[in-house]
């Protein structure tokens, strides 16, 4: 896509071919029916791409994604919703003002900055990225509190602004970089932007080594709904604690008004340098959310729930009671074995289980590998979890609570 292609899209007749290509129906004979009425041919194309972005969008993003435009890589880059709403909350509760969003991309984060009530700039290098959040502010009419410049991020006058977020590029060549000095601004810009700029943001890759987090900054995993979404450091005032993860609710709550109420997640916070303690097998097999294991924060769930860990270096925790908790799904301990393909097939097939969910963590067993050689059959159902204690390698025929 081009700059003249997001201009024909807000004309009015591109406006027209968007609303059209909405209607419901095979792609080809949609596109057949609207230059048959008269569409532009090359508008029917653009708006029936924009209408497959939007309704791949509209997973993240909600009811905003019907009147956004997008290109292929903002939909996949862009922030969720939940998470963009929250953080947003937070940078203005924390008494910014004037907010610099650097690589905004389709304009998610921004989105969520001008509705929080800040003043904010985007930043975008892309020529047609930015032409697209230009088209997104004025669609969602947020133009008297946000704007875009088309610039590179390292390149922007800091002045006047007394808070920052970045989503730095972690594509390379259409690969993930790991590496925080592969991103794009390079993190030496961003620990820099940090010493200008106190209230500063930066997303990150979730898998990010503990060991390249800056002293004194808050390191946050985001989970929704069981699935981590992404992670973020915050500096300055913004920082409040070393680690933190947060649950939020899925997608589904997204739909219903600009102002999201993300109440119903869950943060669980600590130093993440603590370790758990060890013992036997009770009755009970918690399965932390990925967010909680990211932020090194199982020893402060294991406080929670009075659990500890089957080994020391396996994310996962049990009890002798059940202990309800946000932060990892609960299972009860039905049968505890010595993994052995021939002596689990016998149990499950005693058990009558026809369908088994299998969980791994700790061992090079695959669930792809397994179920065949498990020969399943009858009316039951069960979860069944592999891993290990020291070398010991078990099979734990589980219930979800």
């Amino acid at each position: 896509m081009e700059v003249s292609d997001v201009e024909a899209l807000r004309s009015p007749a591109g406006v027209a071919a968007l609303a059209a290509a909405s209607d419901a129906g095979e792609p080809l004979a949609l596109a057949t029916r609207l230059r048959a009425a008269g569409h532009d041919p090359h508008l029917v194309s653009l708006a029936l791409t924009q209408q497959r972005l939007r309704r791949s969008a509209a997973v993240k993003l909600g009811s905003d994604a019907a009147a956004m435009l997008f290109t292929d890589d903002a939909v996949e880059q862009a922030t969720r919703r939940t998470v963009a709403t929250r953080r947003a909350d937070r940078i203005a509760a924390s008494g910014a003002t004037r907010v610099l969003d650097l690589g905004c991309g389709a304009g998610a984060d921004l989105i969520a900055l001008a509705r929080a009530g800040l003043d904010v700039t985007g930043v975008e290098r892309d020529p047609v990225t930015a032409a697209v959040v230009a088209a997104n502010i004025e669609a969602l009419e947020l133009a008297d509190r946000a704007r875009v410049v088309c610039a590179d991020a390292t390149a922007v006058d800091l002045d006047g602004y007394d808070a920052a977020f970045c989503d730095p590029a972690r594509r390379a060549k259409g690969r993930r970089v790991f590496d925080p000095d592969a991103y794009s601004p390079p993190w030496s810009f961003l620990l820099a932007l940090a010493e200008r700029i106190p209230r500063t943001t930066v997303k990150v890759a979730p898998g990010i080594d503990h060991d390249r987090i800056p002293p004194g900054a808050e390191a946050e995993w985001v989970s929704e709904r069981g699935d981590v979404v992404e992670a973020a450091l915050w500096f300055g005032p913004l920082a409040s604690v070393p680690r933190r993860a947060t649950l939020l609710p899925g997608p589904s709550v997204v739909t219903t008004a600009p102002n999201l109420n993300t109440a119903g997640g869950a943060e669980l916070t600590g130093a993440g340098d603590r370790e758990a303690p060890v013992g036997e097998i009770g009755s009970y097999l918690y399965d932390p959310d990925g967010a909680v294991i990211r932020a090194h924060l199982v020893a402060e769930l294991a406080d929670r729930i009075d659990g500890r860990l089957l080994d020391p270096a396996i994310a996962y925790l049990t009890t002798d009671e059940l202990r309800p908790t946000p932060f990892a799904r609960a299972y009860r301990v039905d049968a505890v074995l010595p993994f052995g393909v021939k002596r689990l097939r016998a149990e499950l097939a005693r058990r009558g289980v026809g369908r088994v969910e299998i969980k791994k963590r700790g061992t090079a067993v695959t669930p792809e590998q397994l179920r065949p050689q498990l020969k399943l059959n009858g009316p039951n159902a069960a979860t069944l979890i592999l891993t290990r204690v020291g070398t010991a390698p078990l099979a734990l025929l589980c219930e979800p609570t």
